[in-house]
């Protein structure tokens, strides 16, 4: 029960986050990009480049700090670089963004949050 309340609270979040992306002019290419070597939450063109996004949710705004790591991002770029060659077909700059999400604030959108 735990976690599919969980997994319903992570699809919002990144519904929210894709909602988020396309009001400032992205296209949303994909959601919940699967591969053996992780998931990728959303990818999306923002005009010039391929992003890989990471969403991650949380239940209050002081938690956002400590919702990502190198653990994870590692596993991101992991996934992304097994599938860039489907969305980065004319030669896109890619990268890899996470979008922090908590009730009652803004999104907050760290750009190129991955730099090996």
């Amino acid at each position: 029960m735990k976690r599919q309340l969980a997994e319903n609270q992570g699809r919002r979040a990144e519904d929210r986050a894709a909602l988020w992306l396309e009001a400032l002019g992205w296209e949303v290419l994909d959601r919940r990009r699967k591969t053996k070597l992780g998931e990728i939450d959303l990818v999306a063109h923002d005009g010039n480049s391929v992003v890989f996004v990471e969403v991650k949710w949380r239940k209050s705004a002081d938690q956002l700090d400590l919702a990502i790591d190198e653990f994870r991002l590692r596993r991101v770029a992991a996934a992304a670089e097994a599938v860039a060659h489907d969305y980065a077909k004319h030669g896109e700059d890619m990268r890899i963004d996470v979008l922090l999400l908590a009730p009652g604030v803004e999104p907050r959108h760290i750009v190129n949050a991955w730099m090996p």
